[in-house]
């Protein structure tokens, strides 16, 4: 009989074999030849599972069974621990396992056993069994779906907006990120693109405003981000960086309203904008795609935003967009960022 090659696991029924010749006197190569292993494998065998009482089938099986066991390495985290407590409930705050994994970090940086990566979260969310808690799971991460779909490539039907300021002749200080006050905008859709609601990102802190938007009317963007921007303080409203939508083709009354100076981004290019792009995308978790926004008082998209700026960003070294911005903040009213 050939030897196996293959590395594989002693059946029931070999070590059944075994037991049976080991009784009747015969050698290790014998037993070897038989059953086409290794005499290695044969004498590791007689030598690890037998008991006081000699080598039997059945205990063996047992004692190989318990030493795999006893040999794996144990759930990093296990459905009953506290860590997995927390991670849940950082989950149903909508936090992300990325945000989650760096904070547990921050939080117990001596305490293996409180710490977990993004990728063993991720792996418990799907190992859940079919169920409710499942679904609930699965749609707390950011994407309901695996990858991100283009934008259509249909012809532009948005009309030229007059008098366009480019985003290439914005000061270097909004692209270098040090100072507050700078936004960018868009507008998140809701069913059928019958409502809508305004969105402001600050770019240094990433710090989220929200505004109640009528429609998607160029009319309804000039009233909902003037009043929205006239709500803070005027150092923190210095830009305003948007796309091509015609929402914004009453930029010029807006600037005379608030005295934010709008830039437009180029067609196509939503990565000149990723600030807003990215938090788009945290939004849709509390804004679902083909819902009505309608529904939603100013009140509970001030909330919404309170949620998602509370939240610690990987860019920020897990700290959240209101710590930074209040750090910004300070850090902007000293002598020599006077002059902003």
């Amino acid at each position: 009989m050939h030897e196996k090659t293959q590395c594989q696991q002693l059946q029931p029924e070999e070590r059944l074999i075994i037991a049976s010749l080991h009784l009747q006197g015969s050698s290790i190569r014998a037993m070897a030849r038989i059953l086409g292993r290794s005499p290695a494998t044969v004498s590791r065998e007689l030598t690890r599972n037998s008991s006081p009482a000699g080598y039997g089938s059945v205990p063996a099986e047992a004692l190989s069974a318990a030493r795999r066991s006893a040999g794996r390495r144990p759930t990093e985290l296990c459905l009953q621990s506290v860590c997995w407590r927390i991670v849940l409930t950082l989950l149903e705050w909508k936090w992300l396992p990325q945000q989650i994994s760096g904070t547990l970090k921050l939080m117990y940086p001596t305490d293996p056993t409180r710490q977990v990566s993004h990728e063993t979260i991720y792996t418990a969310i799907y190992a859940q069994p079919r169920g409710e808690l499942r679904r609930q799971l699965i749609a707390c991460p950011r994407h309901g779906h695996s990858t991100r779909m283009p934008r259509t490539r249909g012809t532009d039907r948005r009309g030229q907006i007059p008098d366009m300021v480019s985003i290439h002749v914005r000061p270097p200080e909004i692209e270098d990120r040090l100072l507050p006050g700078h936004s960018e905008g868009d507008f998140i859709k809701g069913a059928g693109n019958q409502s809508s609601v305004g969105v402001l990102v600050e770019r240094t802190s990433r710090l989220v405003l929200l505004a109640k938007m009528e429609d998607a009317t160029a009319a309804s963007a000039l009233a909902g981000f003037s009043a929205k921007l006239n709500s803070i303080a005027e150092p923190l409203r210095q830009s305003f960086t948007y796309d091509q939508g015609k929402e914004m083709s009453r930029h010029q009354e807006f600037t005379a309203a608030t005295g934010v100076k709008v830039y437009f981004c180029d067609p196509h290019s939503p990565w000149q904008r990723g600030t807003c792009e990215n938090t788009n995308g945290l939004l849709r978790q509390y804004l679902p795609k083909g819902t009505d926004l309608s529904v939603y008082r100013q009140d509970e998209l001030d909330a919404i935003a309170d949620s998602l700026n509370s939240r610690p960003r990987a860019t920020h070294a897990f700290h959240s967009p209101f710590e930074v911005f209040t750090a910004t903040l300070a850090s902007a009213s000293q002598p020599q960022g006077s002059k902003h």
